[in-house]
């Protein structure tokens, strides 16, 4: 069976309290390790406005998952984003190995430490 590299991105509901929250963020966590998929990756962005209304709410708790999996497991889980209420949105791709070797110096901070170093010769 061959593994793909992944990234999912899936916006909840800011009606949430905290523990819902976490609760569901961490249910999607348990479907992808219960089907094993293993993880790079998970970012939580907080609440953030949302560029345009979804089901008349502005903003939403955006969640970042990057993962590798089969391609079959992908069905699994956008079929569980589309079942749940608290989901506003996803977006699931697949990496190629350019966006892997981003991902990783981003998690670095290699981009952040660049801007940073321009910023310090200019002062």
């Amino acid at each position: 069976m061959e593994f793909r590299n992944y990234e999912t991105v899936f916006i909840l509901t800011p009606v949430l309290s905290d523990i819902q929250m976490k609760e569901t963020v961490e249910k999607f966590k348990q479907l992808l390790l219960d089907n094993k998929a293993e993880f790079v990756n998970e970012e939580n962005w907080g609440l953030k406005k949302l560029a345009y209304p979804i089901q008349h709410k502005n903003t939403g708790f955006y969640q970042f998952f990057e993962f590798k999996s089969s391609p079959s497991l992908i069905a699994i889980l956008e079929t569980e984003f589309k079942r749940d209420e608290k989901v506003l949105r996803f977006l699931t791709t697949v990496l190629d190995k350019h966006a892997v070797a981003y991902n990783k110096k981003r998690k670095k901070g290699e981009f952040k430490k660049s801007t940073e170093k321009q910023e310090e010769k200019v002062s």
